[in-house]
């Protein structure tokens, strides 16, 4: 079963491509092809249902990275970082700068200087340039900045995650809003923007609540002429962390940390010294794996008021665990009881814009939640194919009722039946970890394929966790 599902929709492609006129031989020859290399990616091999124990550190945060990496094109003058997440995204992010002409300098594990003060504008003109964005989801955010600084910048539709349509409406609405002439070319499969002048400031209300959106936005604004007022503004901390480093820069950005945002322009912007803050998803990722291998942990330096609902939402799952100075200590647990609402319906769990619970960590409390006592619905609002991979978790033994995209109800076992092991393939990097902490707790040995997804977001996750006490091997 895992073998045709996994390969029958590559098959399709490969028949489309090539059409019924193409040779038996050749047709089979191809898909030999196809199919040898996708089983010659890296995967995981987890033997389950050890449990942990010890310390563990949460890398620097993937989605801040992305935003304050990309506003470096901002100066010409140097900005150093430190807590970068050396992961495959922001790896790549880094790249694309240096194919651009930025400085880039690693002083030591995830502390870099960058000067951007010879950007090759010719480059970022070219096909490669387009193709290479087409296929990093994180390069949307480098085209406010370009737009901003240089008067140019293609925004091709974004590779990344596949979890449903990731529109990028409201990026595209604020660049014209600021004054940009936008026009799309059909044969890069992008849109291209670009201003005579610096852009302009003005109102504008926002048709959603945009994290990469708003901080597009904001660093294009920060170099216009006159003030920027964004209304329904994103309010995560890594926005407020960008808008932070953006003032430190010199830089006039008042109502940080609400939804009504105002960027006076300045003329120019300066360098700065700047720490991202840890990673709220591998810090719920961390609190969902010491339950469902009942294990005793201790999460280090969590920046713990940065992490809004997060700790009280998987309470909710029964989860009991103690904010230690900066540090989430969860001890061990035999049962994990899911607390009901107070007049005794049903509990769920859905994601909402900040200070509501991010929609990234709701895969894994779905995990969680199969081994815990009671029911809840888990409704994942944002992406419509980010639940696809709980026909997987079922296949384990996991009762789980798929109501549609976005809403799932999982009856927890309670810990008296344990998940069985299964060959897996990581959809995405949410699904892909959510995958890794079932397996951890299966009876037998789980195989993960396609875990390049989750090295995307994950920094030598194998290695941290098997520190703790996990079985995992990369092969």
């Amino acid at each position: 079963m895992f073998y045709a599902n996994k390969v029958n929709p590559i098959l399709t492609k490969i028949q489309y491509i090539h059409g019924p006129s193409e040779t038996r031989m050749n047709y089979f020859r191809k898909k030999r092809i196809f199919v040898d290399k996708l089983f010659k990616m890296a995967k995981f091999i987890i033997e389950g249902g050890h449990r942990l124990s010890g310390t563990i550190t949460p890398q620097g945060a993937k989605n801040e990275a992305l935003e304050v990496i990309s506003a470096v094109l901002l100066t010409s003058e140097p900005v150093k970082m430190t807590n970068i997440p050396e992961i495959l995204d922001v790896k790549n992010l880094i790249e694309l700068l240096r194919n651009m002409g930025v400085k880039v300098t690693r002083h030591s594990k995830g502390t870099y200087t960058f000067q951007a003060d010879e950007v090759d504008t010719s480059y970022i003109e070219t096909e490669e340039f387009v193709a290479k964005c087409a296929k990093l989801r994180g390069s949307v955010m480098v085209v406010g900045p370009l737009l901003s600084r240089f008067g140019h910048a293609w925004f091709p539709k974004p590779g990344g995650d596949k979890i449903g349509r990731r529109r990028v409406d409201t990026h595209l609405d604020g660049m014209c809003n600021l004054g940009a002439d936008m026009e799309y070319d059909p044969k890069r499969r992008a849109f291209h923007l670009t201003s005579e002048g610096r852009l302009t400031g003005r109102y504008m209300l926002l048709d959603e609540a945009s994290v990469t959106g708003t901080a597009n936005i904001v660093m294009a604004a920060v170099l216009a002429k006159g003030t920027t007022t964004i209304y329904n503004a994103a309010c995560e901390p890594y926005v407020q962390q960008l808008c932070k480093m953006l003032n430190r820069m010199g830089a006039f950005i008042d109502g940080v940390g609400s939804n009504l945002l105002r960027v006076h322009g300045v003329e120019k912007l300066g360098g700065t010294e700047h720490r991202i803050l840890p990673d709220m998803i591998e810090v719920g990722s961390f609190i969902g794996m010491a339950a469902i291998c009942q294990s005793e942990i201790t999460i280090k330096d969590v920046s713990w008021y940065d992490l809004g609902i997060i700790p009280d939402a998987f309470k909710r799952l029964g989860i009991k665990l103690e904010q230690r100075g900066d540090d989430i200590y969860v001890p061990a647990q035999d049962s994990y009881e899911i607390e009901s609402f107070l007049d005794g319906s049903i509990m769920t769990l859905a994601d909402a814009p900040w200070p509501g619970l991010t929609p990234d960590l709701l895969s894994v409390m779905l995990v969680v939640a199969t081994q815990c006592k009671g029911s809840v619905l888990i409704h994942q609002k944002m992406f419509e194919s980010r639940l696809f991979f709980v026909d997987r978790l079922i296949d384990m033994g996991a009762q789980i009722i798929l109501c549609d995209p976005h809403r799932a109800v999982v009856i927890g076992h309670d810990h008296r039946i344990t998940l069985k092991a299964a060959r897996l393939v990581s959809p995405d990097i949410r699904a892909g970890i959510a995958m890794l902490l079932a397996a951890m707790s299966a009876r037998g040995t789980s195989t993960i394929d396609n875990i390049e997804q989750i090295d995307r977001g994950y920094e030598d996750i194998e290695g941290r966790l098997n520190a703790l006490g996990a079985h995992i091997t990369r092969a």
